[in-house]
């Protein structure tokens, strides 16, 4: 089995590069996608999360009210920690759990936004960093997004510097100018 750490700044390209990858007949393991099921209604995580930051971050539905929680954790970095320290450890659970059911032969490519800030590096047989200027990644944040220019910039302000994701990189696909 082949492990890859597939990582990049907040819209640099990374899900297109990981639905190449698929494509070509990777798995997936997408964070992401791992952290949003982890905070689903009925779970611990969610609970947690509401114990954390009050019930203020519930919508109406029971469901996590993913911009109210956002506003408060891009705004504040030990609220931001905070979070992170409820969902990391669940995140990293079920990852290891998928790779696991993973075959021999198989490609595995962990899409892991904070690869770089967590230091996740070590833990992948090949690190892939998509890289992009920041002028297009805030242009696609709010083309596709609907973020404003300065919620952009705040999430990326949020995220690892480019040159030390860089740094930690084995391949890098994209701008790295």
């Amino acid at each position: 089995m082949l492990t890859v750490g597939l990582t990049g700044g907040i819209g640099a390209g990374k899900s297109e590069v990981a639905r190449l990858l698929v494509s070509y007949g990777a798995i997936l393991v997408d964070a992401d996608r791992i952290a949003r099921e982890a905070v689903e209604p009925g779970t611990e995580g969610l609970a947690a999360v509401v114990a954390e930051f009050g019930p203020g971050v519930l919508a109406p539905d029971g469901s996590l009210d993913r911009p109210r929680l956002g506003a408060i954790v891009f705004a504040d970095e030990e609220r931001r920690q905070a979070l992170n320290a409820i969902v990391h450890p669940l995140v990293g659970a079920r990852s290891a759990e998928l790779q696991r059911a993973a075959g021999p032969g198989d490609i595995v490519v962990h899409d892991v936004p904070l690869l770089t800030e967590n230091g996740l590096a070590p833990r992948y047989d090949l690190v892939v960093v998509v890289d992009a200027d920041p002028d297009t990644q805030v242009e696609r944040l709010v083309r596709l997004r609907g973020m404003t220019q300065d919620e952009a910039r705040a999430r990326m302000a949020a995220q690892a510097r480019r040159a030390d994701r860089l740094a930690v990189a084995d391949l890098v696909i994209g701008s790295a100018s």
